[in-house]
């Protein structure tokens, strides 16, 4: 039985969990290639191998018609790129609500089951922003989630889980940050109240060390509450190989994402 153990010391954003699948799969072409299905257009994929604090892993840095996640700006138009999606089709929309975001996955030629697995995530963390602000599902308009790098995040991780195809999905215990960051709604405590939500509607085990900044992002914790049935330490199995997945914030010591790759005698 083949199984994936998610161990997050440091928790879980969808670039993290990208960048540890990739390295479990080992085929970024495969990847890159699934993703053009979506026709979702105006951003550049940039995957690389990265430091933190000692530990190296994969990175994934999803250019964004702009700024990328360093602030750095970037003109699509004028820098090509083999991994570029450079055409006017659905260019700029960065606030798409859920009804936009599910007919992006329906009209792609992407897997079904891939489909139903990203729209499966992209509900999880509509129905906790609902609860958050006090509106529909259909007034919902995300910041985040509608935005092109968080649907690269979350329908890449469902490409990559149906490509892997793990019969079981284990998890550690998340861990999450403290303080305040900014976002798309102004200035929040960290764990954010979306975060919040989806970890309370699905009995998940977390705590708190001591890194100022947001560890778990809703994004983050919307993949690993689908994707895990279980929250503590690792099964016994045989360990096949193990993918480190980098992320972007340097918080002083190794922030990895580690997912195991095992097999488990039935």
């Amino acid at each position: 039985m083949k199984v994936l153990y998610f161990d997050c010391p440091t928790g879980i954003a969808g670039d993290m969990t990208i960048g540890a699948l990739l390295e479990i799969l080992g085929d970024d072409k495969y990847f890159l290639d699934e993703l053009k299905k979506l026709n979702v257009d105006g951003y550049k994929i940039d995957i690389s191998r990265q430091d933190s604090h000692g530990i190296m892993g994969t990175h994934l840095n999803v250019v964004v018609d702009g700024e990328d996640e360093y602030g750095h700006y970037h003109d699509l138009d004028e820098h090509k790129h083999d991994h570029e999606h450079n055409h006017p089709k659905n260019h700029r929309h960065e606030h798409r609500n859920l009804l936009e975001v599910n007919k992006i996955i329906d009209d792609s030629t992407l897997d079904q089951d891939t489909k139903k697995l990203a729209k499966d995530i992209f509900l999880k963390v509509a129905e906790a922003e609902s609860k958050v602000h006090g509106k529909a599902l259909s007034e919902i308009h995300f910041h985040e989630v509608g935005a092109v790098d968080s649907i690269v995040d979350i329908v890449g991780t469902a490409i990559l889980i149906n490509k892997i195809k793990p019969d079981k999905i284990y998890s550690s215990v998340l861990n999450e940050g403290r303080g305040v960051i900014t976002c798309a709604h102004g200035q929040m405590s960290v764990p954010v109240p979306a975060t919040l939500e989806i970890l309370a509607n699905n009995n998940v085990k977390f705590r708190q060390i001591d890194v100022d900044t947001e560890l778990v992002t809703p994004t983050g914790a919307a993949i690993i509450t689908t994707l895990a049935q279980s929250f503590g330490n690792m099964p016994e199995m045989t360990l096949k190989k193990v993918g480190f997945g980098v992320g972007s914030k340097d918080i002083g010591m190794p922030n990895c994402l580690k997912v195991y790759y095992g097999e488990i005698d039935k």
